[in-house]
């Protein structure tokens, strides 16, 4: 019943903020280079064997991990569903799960407690987190998994680092950070990994950015991100000692050298990442930019 409720829930949502938007007809499948069958929306592909599996075995296999990441695509409602349904299959299979989750940062975790935890009331946790300042995408999505965790009193952790000091490396770079600033981020920054910044490279030229200066701030304020998420779920399971499921952007796992490789650099624990794509470019295997690729709609 718990899961029936909070997937109609959602799909209430997404039929009633969607309606209208999408004109254009949407793919139904989609080529992978080296691969000659063709995939199709809502089928899982294990990209380690190259081969479809069904919803019961795809979470009875991401449930063995410590780590499971999902990913998503912000504005992509679908993504927001898949991400339910995930963590309310795993919530049935793991005692004791635990929740990262991007959208809030490091120092909501307080009233985020007290929404989870102690009932406070939904409007006031938004106003106590500045949602609309600090996070700025539809609450709507997110709110089934902030439901879920709530009915089941499962705890959610606040990963991402704070806004304001992320917006002022972007502007600045980390050496413009004050003390205080500074302090409350990670000590230890890998701005060295190469496939990562030509990752983030590749998105900062899409965007018609040229200035050197600008994308080293810009790759160190993604950095900021990725590590204070890293650190935040490393301690999270040092002292709890549970699997946690994280829910963030699909830029922050791709091929593990965002969050999930800076988490296992600081814990040992086996993980997991899963991605929403969208049916929309052709994909070559060779990128693995998941362990598990879920199509959906653009």
């Amino acid at each position: 019943m718990i899961v029936r409720s909070v997937v109609v829930c959602l799909l209430v949502v997404i039929l009633s903020g969607c309606a209208g938007i999408e004109k254009m007809p949407q793919p139904t499948s989609a080529p992978i280079t080296g691969v000659s069958e063709t995939f199709h929306r809502n089928q899982i592909l294990d990209l380690t064997s190259g081969k479809v599996v069904s919803f019961d075995e795809f979470t009875d296999r991401i449930s063995t991990f410590d780590v499971i990441f999902v990913g998503e695509v912000h504005t992509n409602a679908e993504h927001h569903l898949i991400q339910v349904q995930i963590l309310q299959a795993l919530l049935e299979r793991v005692p004791d799960l635990m929740i990262g989750v991007e959208f809030l940062q490091q120092d909501q975790q307080a009233p985020l407690d007290g929404y989870i935890i102690k009932d406070t009331a939904e409007k006031v946790f938004l106003e106590q987190v500045d949602w609309k300042r600090t996070w700025g995408y539809p609450y709507h999505f997110y709110r089934p998994l902030m439901l879920a965790a709530k009915r089941e009193r499962t705890p959610v952790f606040a990963l991402n680092a704070p806004r304001d000091i992320v917006r002022k490396v972007a502007r600045k770079g980390l050496a413009g950070l004050e003390e205080r600033e500074r302090a409350v981020l990670p000590v230890e920054m890998n701005l060295t990994d190469e496939a990562h910044r030509s990752y983030v490279r590749a998105i900062y030229e899409h965007h018609d950015h040229r200035d050197l200066e600008a994308f080293e701030f810009f790759y160190e304020a993604q950095v900021v991100r990725d590590e204070t998420m890293a650190s935040n779920i490393a301690e999270s399971i040092r002292k709890q000692c549970r699997k946690m499921v994280v829910f963030s952007g699909n830029g922050h796992i791709v091929r593990k050298f965002g969050i999930p490789d800076r988490t296992l650099r600081r814990v040992p624990v086996s993980l997991v990442t899963v991605m929403p794509y969208a049916l929309k470019d052709p994909l070559s295997l060779d990128e693995h930019p998941a362990d598990y690729l879920w199509f959906t709609s653009p």
